[in-house]
């Protein structure tokens, strides 16, 4: 089975979804159906539960609903330790490097994301997967 590591943007892009055919939501209902392993951790989850919380997402979730969102994340998903930390210094936004420790921490296949900053590492130590390409990855599973 494989096992990814899902970027903020991809999980919230998931909550928010309003299309099952959505890439994140896809990516969401193969976790839960048990076609990948998807990995949380506590920094991630806050990220997600900090955004999902702003004002501007009110029209499209409740703060229950971002809440329950978020346990249901921790929940249904592989919930593990932070990598520890320091993290290297790899992207050009210093908020990313723990995405890239704890790919690397659990040995995930890859890191989902559509962060161009991450898509544009120099020299990355793992490998970078836009939602689509996740997709394909899955879907050549057996």
């Amino acid at each position: 089975m494989t096992r990814l590591v899902a970027d903020a943007n991809v999980l919230i892009s998931a909550a928010l979804a309003r299309s099952p055919q959505a890439p994140a939501a896809q990516i969401f209902d193969a976790a839960l159906d048990g076609r990948l392993e998807l990995i949380t951790s506590p920094m991630l989850l806050a990220e997600v539960t900090d955004v999902l919380h702003r004002p501007r997402l009110r029209r499209y979730l409740s703060g229950d609903e971002a809440d329950r969102f978020v346990a249901d994340l921790r929940v249904e998903f592989a919930f593990v330790a932070d990598a520890p930390q320091p993290h290297q210094r790899l992207c050009r936004d210093p908020a990313d490097d723990y995405l890239v420790a704890l790919t690397l921490h659990v040995q995930a296949a890859a890191l989902v994301s559509g962060d161009r900053d991450l898509h544009e590492l120099v020299d990355p130590a793992i490998t970078v997967l836009s939602p689509r390409q996740a997709l394909e990855l899955i879907q050549q599973e057996p």
